[in-house]
């Protein structure tokens, strides 16, 4: 592996902001560090790049340790949300200036310069001043600055923040091509996860200072972890119950009897559990008869197009209005029965993961 975070603790004004985090990053590897504010993910960075201090933890590069290290010594490229490029240079100007601070040969430095433009699909433009770019053109030649100095590990934040949601989609895409062109092992933060799936060869997702769960994109939206993944990624529909039969599994809750797609003997008979109801290939039904599984009857609050289906929102009790996409329309006020595919109906632990006070006394803090 190339990088190792290693157990990162840290807290800042006695809050607790990170609480044990662990993960890898391989050579070529692009990593998402996907999650909410205020979960962890700038914070991790800085530390990989040498810019804070953890509590206690390592970074360790192909099994060297830099925690202590300082940030120049890293060899580390971070790319940050607003750019900071200098407005008063030209483009060239602005990627040469880390390439300068090397004491490399001018010619080396130009080649090098033009180079990195052509790698961001701005050939050309270096003699150009940054203050007559587009945002996504000045996006890419701080990537390209980045990118310059050749860095063993490149860390991207939220690059695509500052810009408008069609350009962010447009570019997600070409700044996955331009990483694996490449070749640098880079960590991606972001909050975006239609960003994070783009971009990412896989998906660390942090909650309050903690991984969460970390996979390839398709697996974690496919297999959330717990009831909080599923909300984060905004699948919705979610229903407390208790496991009656292990083999097969089967749920009873407040919305009836279910039984999910899950191999049997997932969750021992008596455990309270949270299902996860997706809402693809849900099939409109007549009335729902009594012990039939995996079939749901409300009210249709709402239906409208969405993309390739109808999404319906249902009015199940009081409490609960859950979404669907139905191949047709149906009528607002209308009793709808569904019955849903096994395969969409996946079962959760109940509970979230323990939080972790503290680091272990056997970790040494940083000084």
């Amino acid at each position: 592996m190339a990088l190792s975070v290693q157990n990162l603790y840290k807290t800042f004004e006695d809050q607790p902001l990170l609480k044990g985090v662990s993960f890898q990053v391989e050579q070529g590897e692009t990593v998402c560090l996907l999650g909410p504010s205020g979960s962890g993910k700038s914070t991790i960075l800085r530390i990989v790049a040498g810019l804070e201090t953890p509590d206690s933890g390592r970074i360790l590069w192909e099994n060297q340790d830099l925690t202590g290290a300082p940030a120049y010594r890293r060899r580390f490229g971070l790319m940050f949300q607003d750019y900071a490029l200098f407005p008063h240079r030209s483009v060239a100007e602005n990627i040469a200036f880390g390439l300068r601070m090397q004491n490399l040969p001018r010619g080396e430095v130009g080649r090098q310069v033009s180079r990195a433009l052509e790698r961001v699909n701005l050939a050309g433009f270096g003699g150009r001043r940054v203050t007559d770019l587009s945002g996504g053109e000045q996006q890419r030649v701080a990537l390209a600055r980045a990118l310059a100095p050749n860095p063993r590990l490149l860390m991207l934040d939220e690059p695509l923040a500052a810009l408008d949601r069609t350009l962010r989609e447009a570019l997600s895409e070409e700044l996955r091509r331009i990483l694996h062109q490449a070749g640098i092992p880079a960590i991606y933060v972001t909050h975006d996860q239609e960003e994070a799936f783009a971009i990412g060869d896989r998906l660390i997702l942090l909650h309050e200072g903690q991984v969460a769960q970390t996979g390839v994109p398709a697996d974690v939206y496919g297999r959330p972890a717990s009831p909080w993944v599923a909300r984060f990624l905004g699948l919705g529909n979610l229903v407390e119950g208790r496991v009656v039969s292990s083999a097969p599994l089967r749920v009873e809750t407040a919305l009836g009897t279910f039984e999910p797609g899950c191999p049997p003997g997932s969750f021992a008979a008596g455990t309270p559990v949270s299902l996860l109801l997706r809402p693809v290939r849900a099939a409109v039904l007549g009335a729902v008869k009594d012990g039939q599984p995996n079939r749901i009857q409300g009210t249709v609050e709402d239906a409208f197009f969405h993309g390739d289906s109808f999404r319906v929102r249902l009015r199940l009790d009081q409490d609960r209005v859950f979404a669907f996409d139905l191949p047709e329309a149906v009528t607002p006020g209308a009793s709808v029965a569904l019955q849903l595919d096994r395969d969409q109906i996946i079962c959760l632990p109940a509970a979230e993961p323990a939080e972790i006070a503290a680091p272990p006394r056997s970790a040494g803090a940083a000084a």
